[in-house]
């Protein structure tokens, strides 16, 4: 017998068909050990030593791999093609050696690069050893994440509350998420004009001119800068004569993109599908595992963690023939075409990402697959064939056309066109675009010729405005950290999820936006870690990590010199008060948390007391914004003033009135939770009458009136004709309400509040669901039998977000998953991690209990021999006992006596 290890169950099951009765496949569900999350797990004083932890699912499923190994011949280790896939290998195969189970039974490791019958047999014909040099550069890579999240996460969390985590990569990806938000905000945007033209020929066709050049000199882009320099050129030209001065065409040819990479599948299917970068990597890992079409479980795509672009010989071939039979002969250029990696480890350079089987055409699959699997199998299978189709050819032509103004002065207005000469792989596929789209490249210009003239149809000055670089998405992101250097195919994902997870930033309309946390935390780093958010020290460390892997260092030697400069700069920041790192990022974040609202006034002066300056403050709940002047000046506003821009954000506190009753000033306030209505109090050391604004409301349009309505909350509605008891309306933790009794009912709109009648509200309580407890959860998804102990999988919607439920354990799903994109092995994960805490939790509950009834038990044996004693005690053995006793009393009464 043989025993193959794989890291999925799907992987598994699928490898088990193709392999047959002499061969058992067990999945190792990913890492089997890793380092605990504590103090200690690497020792950088005793060489790096790391402390491997294997969790109760872990232990179990290594228990498994043990006793199937009973009277096996061979050990097959099949785990992915890539530096954690190797590690894994190694992990198994050190705690098997620990076990001693290994004796007498032959050792291989394989690799293949798809899930197909052909190349599993293939990759059991050349078996190798473990390779060592990738182990230890995921040795290296897992020691540096960890002694820089252990070291530096807890000097964060001393001198910034509220702060979370730091990390290696992660810090790095923040903090060009952070950068691109500061010059979004310093930018100042700059006006500029063209000067645009309708032109016809005599026949009627129409075509478009921009002005290029006034009296033989080209323009540039800011050379007309007002309104005032457009208006006269326009008037210039206008019904004068127009002659064309030269006409040149050029054949242009465009080429294909090559097959996909990891970070070039995740930008593209951010792009055309709308899919997240986790998103892709579940789905593409779900083709790649395999899919059942027609009773046989394949793989559809190869290995999808990969920084390599070229294809074998065979996928080329495949490809050239799928052209042909589908697109003709003309289609399939004279040789095949070879791409070369970017890549700088050859080792870690895998085939690009491409269907298994090219001639099997997305239709042919796409009953047999989800909706999302067939999108992004479609996407992989027409970005492969196109990048073997021929290229696409165009005729640019460019047209310069002369007009003498009326001041003498020579303008140059230029038409450019494009004709699509011959549509090559644009049939099939565009980059970046919707199909639907590639026609707008044939963009025609009528035959025109030199010493022509054409009359013009329309004139127009239109102005411009320079625009800030636009945020990040998650695929300009992963692009740019490629760019860079930073991170690897396999951590673009869980690098953009953790910084999600961790607040730092936030995603709106596809584009991150970094939270006050988050910049916090980078202005921390910058301002005392330099060094280590360097984009160009983080991609050195990456290139050393690759060298490790080729074999030119050794793993140690790089963590060592790491170590010593990092610890150096650690210790530099201990003995740092808390109010000399606030000092220091008043000045990194001062574009940020003090903008410039008025020319002239200091920007950090106090809006509520005379000399106080504002600045940052940390509490418990983390920073915001407070006068130097507190406890006298108790002004204090949220980390940010304007909010991500926003136009609704209250820019100082103000005045609205005297309350009607008290007389007392009623104000606008910001606070650190929000804007808010402040009414003060007669005492000054009572506490003044305070009600939040609602979202959605501008505070900086609030009036008198509408403070006084929302201070006098919550409101009574009238009386219940049921109960007779008050229905209220107000503003709670969920937005409007109206309550009757223990009976709450949102309202749709917050003005409801206010204008709520009894009529209506009385209906909204009589149709709000009377059950008590919880309603019945919405299934959103089926995701079919647990592969290991049976019963049904659902995804469900709960009332605070999607969850997995299986029998009786319901497994929380992460915000960074979206349910539709959550496949059977990530849910078994889940749902084992849940049943492993709840089997800990009632383990200590049942041990707690135990200890509770033994103590009891304890105290009552304790309780019942003190009262036997007792009993026994009070019963005189003899007459004799009897005697001593009483005369020993009354000898104390006596010698009492005797001293008073």
């Amino acid at each position: 017998m043989n025993i193959v290890i794989v890291e999925s169950a799907a992987k598994a099951k699928t490898i088990n068909k193709y392999l047959g009765s002499n061969y058992k496949v067990i999945a190792s569900y990913g890492h089997v050990r890793d380092l605990p999350s504590k103090d200690g797990s690497v020792e950088p004083e005793n060489d790096f030593e790391m402390h491997w932890n294997v969790d109760s699912k872990s232990d179990k499923i290594l228990k498994d791999i043990a006793n199937s190994l009973k009277g096996a011949d061979k050990l097959i280790l099949a785990t992915d093609p890539d530096r954690e896939g190797e590690a894994i290998s190694w992990h198994i195969l050190e705690v098997l050696q620990k076990k001693k189970v290994l004796k007498n039974i032959e050792i291989e490791r394989v690799a293949f690069n798809a899930v197909t019958k052909n190349a599993i047999k293939e990759a059991l014909n050349h078996p190798r050893e473990i390779d060592t040099p990738l182990v230890s550069a995921y040795l290296a890579r897992r020691a540096l994440d960890y002694l820089v999240g252990f070291t530096l996460s807890p000097v964060l969390w001393r001198k910034l509350p509220g702060s979370r985590s730091a990390g290696r990569v992660q810090s790095v990806a923040l903090r060009l998420v952070c950068q691109r938000e500061l010059e979004i905000e310093v930018f100042q945007s700059q006006e500029y004009w063209t000067i645009d033209a309708l032109l016809s020929k005599s026949s009627g066709k129409d075509f478009a001119a921009k002005l290029h050049k006034v009296a033989g000199k080209r323009l540039g882009k800011f050379d007309i800068p007002n309104e005032e320099n457009a208006t006269k050129i326009k008037t210039a030209i206008q019904s004068s004569a127009y002659k064309v001065a030269s006409i040149e065409s050029k054949p242009q040819k465009r080429h294909p993109s090559p097959p996909f990479t990891t970070s070039t599948l995740q930008q593209e299917a951010s792009r055309k599908l709308g899919f997240n970068a986790r998103q892709t990597m579940q789905v593409a890992q779900r083709l790649y595992e395999g899919i059942d079409i027609g009773g046989e479980t394949q793989g559809l795509i190869t290995y999808m963690r990969t920084d390599g672009v070229q294809i074998i010989p065979e996928a080329m071939h495949a490809c050239r023939s799928v052209i042909s039979k589908n697109y003709g002969a003309q289609y399939v250029p004279e040789k095949p075409r070879a791409y070369k990696t970017k890549a700088k480890n050859a080792q870690e350079a895998h085939e690009a990402v491409r269907p298994t089987d090219l001639s099997r055409l997305p239709k042919d699959v796409q009953s047999y697959l989800q909706q999302d699997q067939f999108k992004l199998y479609n996407l992989i299978w027409m970005r492969t064939i196109a990048s073997q189709m021929e290229s696409a050819e165009f005729l640019r032509t460019t047209a310069d056309i002369d007009v003498t103004g009326n001041d003498d002065v020579i303008y140059t207005l230029r038409a450019t066109g494009s004709v699509l000469k011959f549509d090559g792989f644009l049939k099939l596929y565009q980059e970046g675009r919707d199909d639907s789209q590639d026609g707008e490249d044939d963009k025609r210009l009528p035959a025109l010729e030199v010493g022509e003239s054409v009359n013009e149809k329309q004139i127009d000055a239109t102005q411009h405005f320079t625009e800030p670089p636009p945020r990040y998405t998650e695929a300009t992101l992963v692009k740019k950290m490629e760019e860079l250097g930073i991170g690897r195919p396999s951590t673009y994902a869980s690098t953009l999820s953790v910084l999600q997870d961790r607040d730092y930033v936030r995603i709106d309309q596809k584009r991150l936006i970094p939270e006050d946390k988050g910049r916090l935390v980078i202005a921390f780093l910058e301002g005392f870690f330099e060094r280590y958010v360097q984009y160009d020290f983080t991609a050195g460390l990456e290139e050393k990590l690759d060298l490790i892997s080729d074999n030119k260092l050794q793993w140690k030697e790089v963590l060592r010199d790491f170590w010593l400069h990092f610890t150096g700069s650690v210790n530099d920041i201990k003995d740092l008060r808390i109010s000399e790192v606030l000092d220091a990022l008043n000045e990194i974040l001062g574009p940020h948390i003090f903008p410039e609202t008025e020319k002239g006034v200091d920007p950090r002066k106090c809006p509520a007391c005379d000399d106080g300056q504002i600045g940052l403050k940390v509490g418990r709940f983390g920073a915001f914004v407070g006068c130097t002047n507190y406890p006298e000046c108790k002004y204090t506003r949220q980390f940010t003033q304007n909010g991500d821009g926003d136009a609704n954000a209250l820019t100082s506190d103000r005045e609205l009135g005297m309350h009607p009753e008290t007389g007392f000033p009623i104000m606008v306030k910001n606070g650190r939770f929000g804007p808010y209505i402040e009414l003060s109090q007669e005492d000054e050391e009572e506490k003044p009458k305070r009600a939040s604004i609602p979202k959605g409301v501008n505070p900086n349009d609030v009036e008198l009136e509408y403070a006084l309505k929302l201070l006098a909350l919550p409101r009574t509605v009238g009386k219940h004709p049921e109960t007779n008891k008050d229905i209220l309306s107000g503003f709670g933790r969920y937005g409007p309400y109206i309550q009757h009794e223990r009976t709450y009912v949102n309202l749709p709109e917050p003005e409801d509040v206010f204008t709520i009648e009894l009529n209506r509200a009385v209906i909204l309580i009589a149709e709000k669901p009377a059950t008590r407890g919880r309603q019945q959860a919405t299934p959103l998804k089926d995701l079919g039998e647990h592969p290991q102990l049976g019963g049904p999988i659902h995804v469900m919607k709960g009332r605070y977000g999607p969850y997995i439920k299986h029998g009786k354990i319901n497994a929380t799903l992460p915000a960074s998953i979206e349910p539709e994109a959550l496949n059977i092995d990530d849910a078994v994960r889940l749902i084992a991690e849940k049943a492993e805490k709840s089997g800990a939790k009632k383990k200590k509950t049942t041990k707690a209990k135990a200890k509770t009834t033994k103590s009891k038990a304890k105290t009552t044996k304790t309780t019942k021999a003190k009262s036997e004693t007792k009993t026994k005690t009070a019963e005189p053995k003899d007459k004799k006992t009897t005697a001593r006793k009483t005369t020993r009393k009354k000898t104390t009464k006596k010698t009492a006596k005797a001293e008073t």
